[in-house]
């Protein structure tokens, strides 16, 4: 008689996977939902992460946050600076580095694409308790700890590895 699967391992895809391919459609759910605002994916994300972070962000610090290399960056902030949500300051402490803050018109914007935001996760949410919610939530954050484990671990050996070769 054979153990039963756990439910994690009868997915179509692995269980990372399918958080992949989850992340991918809440973020296209999103994007149709701000679409009105006249933002795109990267402009959303952009202005988001600026938010989280806090302004007066460095470009290179906001790049880092969203995992892009400055160059992609560079045109969307030039974008999101076109349509007058944000302004690119000199830091006086260095000028090789600029700065961003929101405009007034970038704060009501973002007021706009933070209620959009909400309404979508209360769809998203739909039909689970608060009590799974922070289950997920716990579970992601342990997730990302081990991965990130898993990566320096990954580094260490290669660095090792080239040492012992030279």
């Amino acid at each position: 008689m054979s153990a039963q699967k756990p439910f994690h391992e009868t997915l179509d895809f692995t269980l990372i996977g399918n958080m992949g391919r989850v992340h991918r459609l809440c973020r296209e759910a999103v994007t149709l939902t701000v679409e009105p605002l006249g933002l795109t994916q990267s402009r959303w994300l952009a202005l988001m992460h600026i938010n989280l972070i806090g302004e007066g962000v460095t470009q290179l610090a906001l790049a880092q946050s969203l995992g892009i290399e400055m160059p992609s960056l560079t045109r969307t902030l030039k974008q999101l600076e076109e349509l007058s949500l944000i302004s690119r300051q000199v830091d006086n402490n260095d000028k090789r580095r600029k700065k961003l803050y929101f405009t007034k018109e970038g704060h009501v914007v973002l007021n706009s694409l933070n209620e959009k935001i909400a309404d979508v996760k209360q769809q998203f949410y739909a039909g689970l308790t608060h009590e799974q919610l922070d289950a997920m939530a716990r579970a992601l954050l342990q997730i990302e700890q081990n991965a990130s484990a898993c990566i320096s671990q990954q580094e260490k050996r290669a660095k090792s590895n080239t040492e012992e070769d030279e």
